[in-house]
């Protein structure tokens, strides 16, 4: 069995944003030489995710509605969190509901996805440095 790591990093320049890593990940397999196997990609910080769904601007914009109103911004005052000189507790909700990480499965070569299906970076306390983890397992 071969295995294959690779840290992508990214440096959004708004708090909160969404990047299709899809191209990335597939070039990841690329370097990889596995054709069948397992992708793990997953956020290898606290308050940013990795999930899969549609690469569809109004369903983006959705998400960024549907988690304000779950877990708003402001006022910073509403989360314990921030007692300690951070501002960015409704950041660390906002990645709990979206996730950590997807798992593809890699078949001929390619990733094995549904129709629609993209990978997508999520950022919700943007505007520094962070990585996400690529991790290919098989044959």
């Amino acid at each position: 069995m071969k295995s294959y790591r690779k840290e992508l990093w990214f440096n959004l320049p708004e708090r909160v944003g969404f990047v299709n890593i899809t191209s990335e990940v597939e070039r990841c397999l690329g370097e990889s030489g596995i054709t069948e196997g397992l992708v793990l990609v997953n956020a290898m910080h606290i308050t940013a995710s990795v999930f899969i769904n549609d690469d569809e601007s109004g369903l983006h914009e959705d998400y960024r509605r549907w988690l304000e109103e779950l877990a708003p911004h402001a006022p910073v005052t509403r989360y314990k969190h921030n007692m300690t000189g951070e501002d960015n507790g409704d950041a660390h909700l906002k990645r709990q509901v979206m996730g950590r990480e997807v798992v593809v499965a890699v078949t001929k070569g390619r990733l094995d996805f549904g129709p629609w299906e993209q990978i997508f970076y999520g950022e919700f306390d943007g505007r520094r440095r962070k990585r996400v983890l690529v991790k290919i397992i098989g044959e």
